[in-house]
C-alpha cells in the first residue's frame, strides 16, 4: 500500500533543484568548462540536455518499479542479472567518489590549504546522522534549494557590472576551432578543441547529476505521469540558467585574473569564493550556501549509494552483511563502508576524482537507458512513456562523455577501477568461497 500523494509540481522543482544544487556548482568543474573556450556555454547546454534524456528514461523506468536500487533494480528486470549487477556497480562505487569529492570541496570552502580534515569530519558527520534515520527530507532539500539559490542569484547579480566595458561578454575569445584543427593550445590551455569542448561537457554533467531524484518520486507526487517530466524539465531549465549565468561569470571576472587560464587555481579550489572576493561580495555568504548545499547532498548522496549497496546484498551481488539494517530503517553497514572508502580516497585523490565519478554515473545511465528502451518496446510501462528516440540519445551521449571522462581521468582512475573490479566480481569470488568451503566427498 502506498503513501498519500502529497507532494506538488512545485515541490517536486524544490527537491529537484535542491537536488542538483549539490557539490557541482561550488567544485572546481568549472576549470575544465571553462576549458572549452567559446564553447563553454554550449558544453553546459550538452550535460543538461544528456541529464534530461537520462533523467525522463529514468522516470518511466521508476513508475513501473518503484523499488530501492534505481538502475540496478530496472536493469535486472528489463535486461538481466549481469546489466542490473553492472549498473548498481557503477553507481555504488560512482557515488562513492561523488562524497569524496564533495567532502573535499567543502573542506576547501571552509578551511582552504586543509580541506581533508574538514572532509574527513563532514563524511563522518553525514554517515553518523544517516545511520540514525536523520536524512534531508523533501521540505528541507526545498529550503536549502531557495537559500543556495538566492545567495547565487545574488553572487550573479553583482557581476553583472563587469570589469569589460561592454559587460560580460567584452572578453578575448580563444580560438578553440584554431585548435582543433592542430594550430596549437588555445588560451585556456585546451589541447584539442573538439577534445576540451567532450571534456567540458563531461564535467558539467557532475553538475546536474541530483536530477533522477526527481526521476523516483512516483510514489509521492500528484498525478505523476504530468508532474514528473514537468518538474524534470522547470528544474533543470532554473538550474540551468543559473549555471549560464555563473559560467559567464566566472569567466569575465575570474579567468582574466588567471591571465587567461581556465587551469588556474582560483577555479580548480573553491571557484565561487574567488568569484564572491573578485565582485566584492561577501565571501562568509557563499561558504554559508557551499555549506548548506554540499552538506545536503552528502547526506543524500550517501544514503542513496547505501540503499543500492544494500539492495545488491540482498541478491547476493555484495556481501550479504552490507544488508543489515539498523533501528530507524537505514542500511548502516554499507554506508559505513562507502564512508570509510570515500576518506580513503580524501586523502589519496581529493577533487581530481570528478571525471572518475562522471562516468561511473554515466556508465549507470546507459544501462538505464536501455532498460527504458527495452521496457518501452516489449510494452511493460506504467503511467509515464518516453519516446525511445529520447532514451535512444541519452544512451549514445552517456556512453561518449562516460569513454571521454575515463580518458581525460588520467592516474586519478586507477583506484576506482580496482574497487569496481571487487564489486563486479564479488559473486564469483563469493562462489568460489563457498566452493572451498564445501566439504570434498
Amino acid at each position: 500500500m502506498t503513501g498519500a500523494r502529497k507532494i506538488t509540481l512545485w515541490g517536486a522543482i524544490g527537491i529537484g533543484v535542491g537536488s542538483m544544487l549539490g557539490a557541482g556548482v561550488f567544485s572546481g568543474m568549472w576549470a575544465d568548462v571553462l576549458g572549452a573556450g567559446r564553447w563553454y556555454l554550449a558544453a553546459v547546454l550538452v550535460a543538461a540536455g544528456v541529464a534530461l534524456a537520462n533523467a525522463l528514461s529514468t522516470a518511466q523506468l521508476a513508475a513501473a518499479y518503484p523499488v530501492a536500487g534505481g538502475a540496478y533494480a530496472y536493469g535486472r528486470a528489463e535486461l538481466g542479472r549481469t546489466a542490473g549487477h553492472v549498473a548498481g556497480a557503477a553507481f555504488v562505487v560512482g557515488k562513492t567518489v561523488s562524497v569524496a569529492v564533495a567532502a573535499t570541496v567543502l573542506g576547501a570552502y571552509v578551511l582552504p590549504g586543509h580541506p581533508q580534515w574538514v572532509a574527513t569530519a563532514a563524511i563522518a558527520a553525514a554517515w553518523a546522522l544517516n545511520s540514525r534515520g536523520i536524512t534531508r527530507t523533501a521540505w528541507g532539500a526545498t529550503v536549502i534549494a531557495v537559500v543556495v539559490v538566492a545567495v547565487l542569484v545574488v553572487l550573479v547579480g553583482m557581476s553583472l557590472g563587469g570589469p569589460h566595458t561592454m559587460g560580460w561578454f567584452d572578453v578575448p575569445e580563444p580560438d578553440l576551432l584554431g585548435a582543433a584543427h592542430g594550430t596549437g593550445t588555445d588560451g585556456t590551455g585546451s589541447d584539442s578543441g573538439v577534445g576540451a569542448f567532450l571534456v567540458a561537457a563531461a564535467a558539467a554533467f557532475f553538475a546536474f547529476a541530483g536530477y533522477a531524484r526527481i526521476a523516483t518520486l512516483g510514489e509521492e507526487v500528484r498525478s505523476p505521469e504530468r508532474t514528473i517530466p514537468q518538474a524534470i524539465v522547470a528544474a533543470l531549465a532554473i538550474v540551468v540558467v543559473l549555471y549560464l549565468a555563473l559560467a559567464v561569470a566566472l569567466h569575465a571576472w575570474v579567468v582574466p585574473a588567471s591571465g587567461g587560464s581556465a587551469a588556474d587555481m582560483r577555479l580548480e579550489e573553491a571557484p565561487l569564493q574567488s568569484l564572491a572576493d573578485a565582485v566584492g561580495m561577501p565571501v562568509w555568504m557563499v561558504t554559508g550556501a557551499a555549506v548548506l548545499s554540499i552538506g545536503g547532498a552528502m547526506l543524500a548522496v550517501l544514503a542513496g549509494a547505501g540503499r543500492t549497496a544494500m539492495a545488491m546484498a540482498r541478491e547476493g551481488d555484495l556481501p550479504r552483511m552490507l544488508a543489515a539494517q539498523g533501528a530507524g530503517g537505514a542500511p548502516w553497514k554499507a554506508e559505513g563502508v562507502i564512508a570509510i572508502s570515500a576518506t580513503a580516497l580524501v586523502w589519496t585523490q581529493g577533487v581530481a576524482l570528478i571525471l572518475v565519478s562522471v562516468a561511473s554515473i554515466l556508465t549507470y545511465y546507459a544501462v538505464a537507458n536501455l532498460a527504458a528502451i527495452r521496457q518501452r518496446r516489449v510494452g511493460r510501462t506504467s503511467t509515464l512513456r518516453v519516446p525511445v528516440a529520447v532514451s535512444v540519445a541519452g544512451l549514445g551521449a552517456s556512453v561518449v562523455l562516460a569513454v571521454v571522462a575515463l580518458g581525460s581521468a588520467g592516474t586519478s582512475v586507477w583506484p576506482t577501477i580496482v574497487v569496481m573490479v571487487l564489486v563486479l566480481g564479488w559473486p564469483v569470488s563469493a562462489a568460489l568461497l563457498r566452493g572451498s568451503r564445501e566439504p570434498q566427498r
